[in-house]
């Protein structure tokens, strides 16, 4: 059987191979210590799994549910929107909620795009965004980030390509995998650029609440409704990797194509579930106070493992990474830096090569990682 010509427009999903040789080796006796996922290995709030569990004997528990999910998710997620963001959601049809922001992703590609389709998508960026539009046979086309430009679009300079066959642009602020903030100045910007050439502009917002003082939705932006969907997600703000629980706000028009694309391809998403992302969704700032406490000493403790790498980074930066430079001394490519680090010293970290050419060079840590081990990353790096 010979399967369909768009298996071979992607490869498979780096992590899923890395990690498949990480666990032979931890199979074999390696003492591996994992720093580059940035799953959470913290637990979501108490009330959260309580909600989940009371939940299980309600008598629509284990029904096909809504394919916009119970009323009062969709509500949550409008006053978590209006608490935190300022940003006034029609929780009737501006939201849908969605089994983890990934497949938001195709979602809205496959509501939007056609074969030949152009979109605009950050180099480097979450690889996903350029597979999903290989996928469905559009056209990537880059924009380069860097830090000369604190990792922002250069819009002057996409302003003298030729736009008229894009259809989408990703943005993802706080950017993943540097770290970089957005500011509502270049939010105005990004909005004024999509309106002039019709692009549908999607900004990624899962990490706005990691160690980041400013939480920033571009929905918060005036007009931004007209030509703007944001994507979020409980996984990072709430220890809730996998529950697969995230969500696409915007325009009543918009959401409705994203809609008519979802509710082909699953029953809704399981009622406990959005039982305990109410209960997540309500609460106060004081979870996220605490959850930052241990990343900040976590991403100190990272600090130093990049300083005796020799590697250079920003202390400004947000989300649950540390995006670092390799050292100008280095001869090695990302990928091949951190291989040696995994066969000579059982340590694992993102290659920045995986995001796109532009972060050939950087590596990634994940602070998704005890302050034990860590240490213990850092007393193998030192006895080198």
């Amino acid at each position: 059987m010979i399967p369909a010509k768009r298996i071979h427009t992607v490869e498979e999903y780096y992590f899923s191979k890395k990690l498949r040789e990480v666990r032979g080796l931890i199979a074999a006796g390696k003492p591996i210590i994992n720093l580059g996922i940035g799953s959470p290995d913290l637990q979501p709030p108490t009330v959260v799994v309580d909600a989940l569990e009371a939940s299980l004997h309600d008598e629509t528990a284990h029904k096909y549910q809504s394919y916009q999910g119970i009323p009062e998710l969709r509500n949550a997620i409008a006053d978590f929107y209006q608490k935190n963001y300022n940003v006034s959601l029609n929780a009737n049809d501006e939201i849908l909620p969605l089994m983890g922001s990934k497949e938001g992703i195709m979602h809205i590609s496959m509501a939007y795009l056609d074969e030949g389709d152009a979109v605009l998508i950050a180099n480097p960026s979450y690889p996903t965004y350029t597979s999903v539009t290989k996928l469905l046979g559009a056209i990537p086309i880059y924009y380069d980030l860097d830090a000369n430009n604190n990792w922002l679009p250069n819009l002057e300079q996409l302003e003298k390509q030729n736009l008229s066959n894009v259809k989408l642009m990703w943005v993802n602020y706080p950017h993943m995998p540097t770290g970089a903030k957005a500011t509502k100045s270049f939010f105005e910007k990004l909005i004024v650029f999509a309106k002039k050439h019709q692009i549908l502009l999607i900004n990624d917002n899962p990490y706005s609440f990691i160690l980041n003082d400013e939480p920033l939705s571009i929905l918060a932006i005036e007009g931004a409704k007209e030509v703007a969907l944001e994507l979020n997600s409980l996984s990072k703000s709430f220890n809730m990797a996998g529950w697969r629980t995230g969500m696409v706000m915007g325009r009543a028009k918009h959401i409705q194509h994203v809609l008519k694309v979802k509710s082909n391809m699953d029953s809704g998403m399981f009622y406990g579930i959005q039982k305990g992302a109410i209960q997540a969704l309500a609460s106060s700032t004081e979870w996220f106070a605490q959850l930052n406490t241990i990343y900040e000493k976590r991403r100190k403790l990272i600090w130093e493992l990049a300083t005796n790498l020799h590697c250079t980074f920003d202390t400004e930066t947000a989300g649950m990474f540390v995006w670092a430079k390799l050292p100008e001394s280095n001869t090695l490519t990302s990928e091949a830096f951190i291989d040696k680090l995994l066969y000579e010293k059982d340590v694992f970290i993102t290659p920045g090569s995986i995001f796109g050419t532009q972060g050939e060079g950087y590596i990634r840590f994940s602070l998704c990682v005890s302050e034990e081990k860590i240490k213990e990353v850092i007393k193998r790096i030192e006895a080198s």
